[in-house]
């Protein structure tokens, strides 16, 4: 343990770009998942039918090639990618898909009535997501939620294939150094582990917030409905 003490400073810093990265994945992976999902909830096929073509391909192909080919396929073409932005980018896109699903799932399995209220009362497509459909949908959303932010935060350890100096790249710098392989790779493991748990934590408290608000919400509906009937 001499060794992971004397480079602490070392794996500290990859421990800060491993959490950096997960949480702008983290962030590009909920804007994908959303407008992936939304879309393939659309009545129109100009959006449905190429968010089911991303879904479909990159739940189908490996988040090692597509980080592969972020980074060193796309200069090819004119684009050049720092390697943070291509890890960044190819982890979201990657969760983002299997995300888009639990969007588009949870949506679904909304009553259909709720709906059938909805057009009764003139909301449209829009205007029926945004303020009845989604809202509702949230609480079911956020345990698998939870699932891929915890497996995207475990898919940064491949970060370091290009170049990312994360907390797996500075381990196995410690390592080549120091020859510990078994106490610097159970101090990250342990690392790792933390961070899960803190995520974990995060989408827990998360849950219980919005089953806060839908409770108070129920709870002052019915509050207004017997004041009402007085009213009346």
């Amino acid at each position: 343990m001499s060794a992971v003490i004397e480079y602490a400073p070392l794996l500290w810093q990859g421990l800060w770009t491993t959490v950096l990265v997960t949480v702008l994945g983290a962030v590009v992976c909920v804007v994908v998942a959303f407008a992936a999902g939304l879309a393939r909830l659309s009545g129109h096929r100009i959006l449905r039918w190429p968010a089911a073509v991303f879904v479909e391909v990159f739940r189908g192909t490996s988040l090692l090639v597509q980080m592969f080919w972020f980074f060193f396929a796309l200069p090819f073409f004119g684009i050049q990618l720092e390697p943070l932005a291509a890890a960044v980018l190819a982890l979201g896109l990657n969760e983002g898909a299997y995300a888009a699903e639990v969007v588009r799932g949870a949506i679904r399995s909304r009553p259909k009535g709720q709906t059938e209220a909805c057009v009764a009362l003139g909301m449209g497509p829009a205007l029926r997501l945004r303020r009845v459909l989604v809202p509702q949908a949230i609480p079911a959303m956020l345990p698998p939620f939870g699932n891929v932010m915890v497996d995207l935060l475990k898919n940064t350890s491949l970060v370091s294939l290009v170049t990312v100096a994360d907390l797996t790249f500075r381990a196995q710098m410690v390592r080549n150094t120091t020859g510990e392989t078994t106490a610097v790779f159970l101090t990250i493991l342990v690392m790792y582990f933390v961070l899960s748990l803190v995520l974990t934590a995060v989408i827990g408290m998360l849950e219980r917030r919005f089953s806060l608000d839908r409770k108070a919400k129920a709870t002052w509906r019915a509050d207004r409905q017997p004041m009402k009937a007085g009213a009346a």
